[in-house]
């Protein structure tokens, strides 16, 4: 198969972002009182929506949750934001991608207000065609809701054409929603038993390893 389209993830595929998300939930768990001593307990928390990982990880309560939101943007819309790293090799993989002739889409949970911000931080931002993510009201945050709108925005009705590249089984699950291949990374926050478990039509140990994938 040879895609037209590529939908990648954010966090944990473009860019790592550990230092500034797991920054950002410290200092929003340390406002409710919590402590949080090893930052990679945390690392679960890179990759779906913060919402869910609230409830699921420290229990909380809708208001809870939405009050964890507050806090977390506090830190991280200027500072956590950036206390994050492009991954080595991913300039030049988009570069050979767009080169290729191939349509290049951002498919994130992450608000798109940061995620642009994020792209243009690292000088990438030329190299994408559309950006789709969250809005900030905390709408459209779920992955499965991400990648239809990335696909019905760029008018993509053959997915077949298209393949998602993430590193969690939130990408995985979301491309297979849609009948969509999927290439499953291991360099980010997923490891292979997540990625084959959700399905990964194909997996890549290294950035290098996407192109030859396409």
């Amino acid at each position: 198969m040879t895609y037209k389209t590529v939908l990648f993830d954010l966090d944990g595929t473009v860019t790592d972002p550990g230092i500034g998300i797991t920054n950002s939930i410290m200092y929003a768990l340390h406002k409710f009182g919590i402590a949080v001593e090893d930052r990679t307990s945390l690392y679960p928390f890179i990759g779906p929506p913060l919402k869910e990982s609230y409830h699921k990880y420290y229990g909380f309560d809708e208001v809870k949750q939405e009050q964890g939101v507050v806090w977390y943007r506090e830190y991280y819309r200027d500072k956590g934001i950036f206390e994050n790293i492009l991954y080595d090799g991913m300039d030049r993989l988009l570069k050979q991608i767009k080169d290729s002739g191939r349509q290049v889409v951002l498919a994130t949970s992450k608000p798109e207000e940061f995620a642009d911000r994020i792209l243009k931080h690292f000088g990438i931002a030329q190299y994408f065609d559309f950006v789709a993510g969250a809005a900030m009201d905390d709408t459209r945050t779920k992955k499965t809701e991400v990648i239809e709108y990335a696909l019905t925005s760029c008018g993509i009705t053959d997915v077949s054409t298209a393949v998602m590249v993430g590193d969690r089984e939130y990408d995985i699950l979301g491309a297979k929603a849609f009948g969509m291949d999927s290439i499953g990374v291991l360099y980010g926050y997923g490891d292979r038993q997540e990625l084959e478990a959700a399905g990964a039509t194909y997996i890549a140990e290294k950035v290098a390893d996407i192109f030859d994938l396409l």
